[in-house]
């Protein structure tokens, strides 16, 4: 499950310096009244969630894309009492024998809407969100080296806000545990999908070598996973511990996920858990260069269209 070998800090830096906003600079408030709605990217129904395409004005006159995910919050169990008591309005819409359904109208306290920024936003982030089909890709070691590899050097995405974790620029406070060996170390923080309900963690190696390169023996598993039992008294035997392939960037990275969340991303064609990886390379370093991977593409993926190109679609 090899990952692209990672680029220069100092290229990297100025390819993000014009692309994206430094963490620990961007202090002021997003101007989310002054957001001119362009078009829906895609709602999810399952997720209570809708992802929008914005544009805010500049004092010029110019446009910025955004990107605005607006989701529901999970019930929060200390304060489901409060919801049914405190000024609630309940308006029926149907009775039928024993059975009813109402509108409920919580107080603004209680009806809270999670809402996620990409401020300025690319189009490669508008792409990201945007519902489109998807295709299974079959991707041998060959395929990797001619058209997986090449596709990802030439490309640019910015991953400076890890580098902004890391280095404790941005989301200092959000650190749930550390580990500071220069080899070895990692950070713990709450995924983007993070809610007081349900787990779901992001570990950061401070080693920014892919996969395929690290001894198993090395992966921050036992110390990441204690660390959360500790942290949220969720055994070990209750995380969903796993990696993605293809990743969404190419900073090596695991998710934490609670087994009761069902997790974005945490499906058979992207998801491999991290013990399993562990196994695979201890019997083999170098067992994901001789088994193809299976992984989803949308349509509209440019990779896509080089498999496409190779004829291997």
């Amino acid at each position: 499950m090899a990952e692209a070998p990672r680029p220069k800090r100092k290229r990297e830096e100025e390819e993000d310096g014009a692309a994206a906003h430094d963490g620990a600079a961007a202090t002021e408030p997003f101007p989310l009244a002054e957001l001119r709605l362009r078009r829906v990217l895609r709602e999810s129904a399952r997720d209570k969630a809708v992802f929008l395409h914005g544009e805010v004005r500049g004092g010029g006159g110019e446009g910025t894309d955004a990107v605005v995910i607006l989701e529901k919050t999970p019930f929060q169990e200390e304060k489901v009492l409060e919801l049914l008591k405190k000024h609630t309005k309940l308006e029926l819409q149907m009775r039928n024998d024993i059975y009813s359904t109402y509108h409920l109208y919580p107080p603004p306290e209680l009806s809270e809407i999670k809402t996620t920024v990409v401020y300025p936003a690319t189009e490669k982030h508008l792409q990201k969100y945007l519902r489109q089909e998807v295709r299974l890709i079959r991707e041998t070691w060959e395929d990797y080296k001619n058209i997986t590899l090449p596709f990802i050097q030439s490309q640019s995405f910015s991953i400076q806000w890890v580098y902004n974790i890391l280095e404790k620029k941005a989301e200092a406070d959000r650190i749930i545990h550390e580990n500071p060996d220069p080899c070895n170390g990692f950070v713990l923080v709450p995924d983007f999908k993070w809610n007081q309900n349900q787990v779901c963690l992001l570990l950061l190696p401070w080693k920014r070598s892919c996969l395929s390169e690290g001894n198993p023996e090395e992966m921050p598993l036992n110390d990441s996973s204690e660390a959360v039992a500790k942290r949220f008294g969720v055994p070990g035997s209750q995380l969903r511990v796993y990696l993605h392939y293809q990743p969404s960037y190419y900073h090596l990275h695991v998710h934490f996920t609670a087994l009761g969340y069902d997790a974005p991303g945490s499906s058979v064609e992207r998801a491999h858990l991290l013990a399993d990886v562990i196994d695979n390379l201890a019997m083999d370093s170098m067992y994901y260069q001789k088994r193809a991977l299976t992984f989803a593409l949308r349509a509209d993926e440019l990779l896509l269209k080089k498999f496409q190109e190779a004829g291997r679609v």
